[in-house]
């Protein structure tokens, strides 16, 4: 038989497990709030973010004498068992709430004080000794503390972020390198356009990709500011003068993050702007990976009757009715998260004008889509790194056959036998269906040696200079 203990608050007793270091007002979050099925516990920066949060807050609260050593102690003692990762699974409440995050803050004062009362020697649900609102939640209010950690907790999924996005950079460049002498045909509007190397291809990826991580980091820059000591609405009530000072102080201390007040904590506490800007930019992280990946699926369509210059490595058999049928299923589930990520992006601009006046009590979905978003986007960048880009082969003699058959080939021979000539070898191309290569040959405007020092590889990939 399992055993209970009871507990009260405003509306009433309930029957908590006594083992159970949450208490009565998680509880009923977690009774009421039946909505995505992920708990806070599916992710762990929040909650050690939030842990810093109160450990902060009672480092602040004893050393401007608003807290007494004893309880500061202990609960600080508990807060770093949370941050080590220690009771993670008592963080039950669904990550989408009502409440603009209280409950999710409860659930933190509740876990907090619960064990830091065994690490005093006295049972959880102990509250006349150590309170979860009186003491835990001292000089606070879930508008500042919620945020608050939230920042904290992107600021650190964001790095995870940058750096899955760098590995795949990464793998974009070696391929470059790799190919940087495959000559192939350029491509505009899904028609033949002018010759250029396979490497130039996947360096560019490699680049653009390079400066979504840019964008990446002046976004997280604008996460560093944080609304501590603002309490209820941004006026400080209930808090010591020097409080959201000192607070933001420890903070930076004990997160080692560049961490900063804002000027103005009433403003701070409504404006959810930051994560519209962030979201903002996620999106064109998504959108531009989306793009490679339609990009990576054309080139290696086929394989016999697409374009095939490239192979992307098999993963898995394609089809259960076409034997032998093997789809590119990296860059399609690379896509999906772009889609996903783009319908993150409208819940988050919707969730923040949907702010009220002092506050926006929708931030918990705010930060459920951000997490959403940045955990699916790192995770599609290390598989497209490692079980797509970085086993990709060229088909060279595929690419050069291209090349030497595309009508696109006399542009980059203009200036060498002059656009009357070219014109007249691409209306017969396409008249006949030959080969641009063959053509020019057997009109003896070039010799064979001299197409082939046109069309190196070396000289295709920067401006000449042609008398």
């Amino acid at each position: 038989m399992m055993e209970y203990r009871t507990e009260h608050d405003s509306l009433g007793e309930v029957e908590v497990p006594a083992e159970a270091y949450y208490g009565v007002q998680t509880l009923r979050a977690r009774e009421n709030f039946h909505i995505t099925g992920v708990p806070m516990s599916h992710y762990p920066r929040l909650i050690e973010a939030l842990a810093y949060v109160k450990l902060a807050a009672a480092e602040a609260n004893a050393s401007l004498g608003m807290l007494d050593e004893d309880r500061s102690r202990a609960i600080c003692r508990a807060c770093e068992e949370l941050i080590s990762g220690k009771l993670h699974d008592q963080f039950v409440v669904d990550v989408v709430q009502g409440g603009a995050g209280t409950s999710a803050n409860m659930n933190a004062n509740e876990v907090v004080c619960n064990r830091a009362l065994e690490l005093m020697g006295r049972p959880k649900g102990d509250y006349e000794h150590l309170h979860p609102l009186n003491h835990v939640n001292m000089s606070q209010s879930t508008n500042d503390v919620f945020p608050s950690a939230l920042n904290i907790a992107l600021i650190l999924e964001l790095r995870e972020l940058m750096e899955a996005m760098r590995h795949l950079q990464h793998a974009f460049a070696r391929k470059g390198d790799e190919f940087a002498d495959v000559l192939k045909m350029g491509r505009t509007q899904l028609q033949d356009a002018v010759p250029m190397t396979l490497g130039q291809e996947f360096t560019a990826w490699a680049v653009t990709v390079g400066e979504d991580i840019q964008r990446v980091d002046e976004a997280e820059d604008l996460v560093y500011e944080i609304n501590m000591g603002a309490t209820a609405i941004g006026t400080g009530l209930n808090s010591h003068p020097d409080y959201a000072r000192t607070v933001t102080e420890k903070l930076v201390e004990i997160t080692t993050l560049n961490l900063k007040q804002s000027p103005d904590l009433v403003e701070a506490t409504q404006d959810t702007g930051v994560y519209v800007q962030l979201s903002g930019v996620l999106k064109r992280v998504a959108v531009k990976l989306s793009k490679i990946c339609n990009d990576l699926r054309l080139l290696s369509s086929g394989p016999r009757c697409g374009i095939n210059e490239i192979n992307l490595p098999p993963m898995q058999p394609g089809s259960s009715i076409m034997p032998g049928k093997v789809n590119p299923v990296i860059p399609e589930v690379v896509n999906q998260v772009a889609f996903a990520v783009i319908g993150h992006d409208v819940t988050i601009s919707m969730a923040s004008e949907a702010g009220q006046l002092e506050l926006n009590v929708m931030e918990p979905v705010i930060g459920y889509s951000l997490f959403q978003s940045i955990n699916m986007l790192r995770r599609a960048c290390l598989t497209l790194a490692d079980k797509c880009v970085s086993g990709i082969t060229a088909n060279r003699e595929r690419c050069r056959e291209l090349v030497e058959h595309s009508i696109g080939l006399v542009t980059a021979l203009n200036p060498y036998i002059g656009y009357e000539k070219s014109a007249e070898i691409a209306k017969e191309a396409m008249r006949t269906g030959g080969s641009v290569y063959a053509i020019v040959l057997e009109k003896g405007y070039l010799t064979r040696e001299q197409l082939d020092e046109i069309l190196k590889p070396e000289n295709m990939v920067r401006p000449r200079y042609t008398k």
